[in-house]
Parts: structure tokens; C-alpha cells; sequence
């Protein structure tokens, strides 16, 4: 009887999430005041052709990945309200989908 209900705790028992970004946004908004987004942010547009800069903000969903942090690209396209970004890393070009809340204009 004791093994039964201890395995039954065990199943019950809630698992970490293992997400994506689980445990590290707080490293993402080191450099920022987090929680505070700027309206002006949240509208910049970008000219295809332009050179941006890629700024992670952790307490923003659809965040770019942090290895990707500070790499400069040139913006390819529009898509929706997020912005297709070519990023050179080593010999690949890469193209990345970043919404315009993470970048910065290079």
C-alpha cells in the first residue's frame, strides 16, 4: 500500500518546463530597466537596405535567441510587424524574423 501511494505522489508532482528561454530572461534584461517598454519602441519602422543591430529584451515575449545577441544584419523584408534580418555568422548567412521592438538602428 505504501508503494502505491508514494508512486501516486510521484506522478502528481508538477516538472519544471523546460522552455525555450526557461531561467534566463533575467540574463537578457540585465542591461535595461525590465518592464518598462518604451511606446516609441514598439513603433519603430526600418527601410530595406538598413543596418540594425539585434537587442535581445527578456521581458518580451518573441524574443530572438541570446546567441544572436548584439550581431549586426541588414534588414531583407517586411514581415507582418516583425522584420527578416540577413546575419552573417562565420561563413552562413542566416535570416532571422525579428520583431522591431529588438532592434537598433546601426
Amino acid at each position: 500500500m505504501f508503494y502505491i501511494t508514494s508512486l501516486l505522489f510521484v506522478i502528481s508532482m508538477t516538472r519544471r518546463s523546460n522552455g525555450h528561454f526557461s531561467g534566463h530572461t533575467r540574463n537578457m534584461s540585465r542591461h535595461h530597466k525590465p518592464s518598462q517598454v518604451a511606446t516609441s519602441s514598439l513603433i519603430k519602422s526600418f527601410d530595406v537596405g538598413d543596418r540594425v543591430a539585434i537587442v535581445p529584451k527578456g521581458n518580451v515575449y518573441n524574443a530572438p535567441h541570446p546567441r544572436y545577441r548584439g550581431r549586426t544584419g541588414t534588414i531583407m523584408g517586411k514581415r507582418g510587424s516583425a522584420y527578416m534580418i540577413r546575419v552573417r555568422i562565420m561563413s552562413a548567412d542566416r535570416t532571422l524574423i525579428v520583431p522591431s521592438l529588438h532592434l537598433e538602428k546601426v
